[in-house]
This record gives C-alpha cells, sequence and structure tokens, in this order.
C-alpha cells in the first residue's frame, strides 16, 4: 500500500467524540468514544482491585481452601 492512501470506505464510520466519563463516585476523565457522555458505575478510582481495598483475609481464606483441597502445605 501506499503511505497517504485512505483505505476507509467515506460515510460509514460512526463519529468520534472526546467523551468525558463520569463516574457515581465523582472520577472524571477523557476517553475516546462514538458517545458523547458516558457514565460509570465503578472506575479504577473507586473499584476495590486498583484502590486495594479488597480483603486481605479474603484472599487468604481462599489460597487456604484451594491448598487444604489439593493436599498442599503452606509455604510460610
Amino acid at each position: 500500500m501506499a503511505k497517504g492512501v485512505n483505505i476507509m470506505k467515506k460515510d460509514i464510520h460512526p463519529t468520534m467524540y472526546d467523551t468525558e466519563v463520569e463516574c457515581v463516585c465523582g472520577a472524571k476523565f477523557t476517553v475516546r468514544s462514538t458517545k458523547e457522555k458516558i457514565h460509570c458505575e465503578v472506575c479504577s478510582e473507586c473499584h476495590p482491585f486498583y484502590t486495594g481495598a479488597q480483603g486481605r483475609a479474603k484472599k487468604a481464606g481462599t489460597i487456604e481452601k484451594f491448598n487444604k483441597k489439593y493436599g498442599f502445605k503452606d509455604a510460610k
């Protein structure tokens, strides 16, 4: 293909916007989307996985359950 050649068909692609995403926690950030405005319930500012707020006890309990199920010994 030669440089500068537009191989996309005209007038069939949706319009792209610089969209503002607003989370219920109040965080706002900008992305590219075919929608003009997006509202979300969870974002990287408030999701427990990203904030580190998910319970360590829950994760530890899951690991212990797995080790017990398959007969592994704790590597403490």
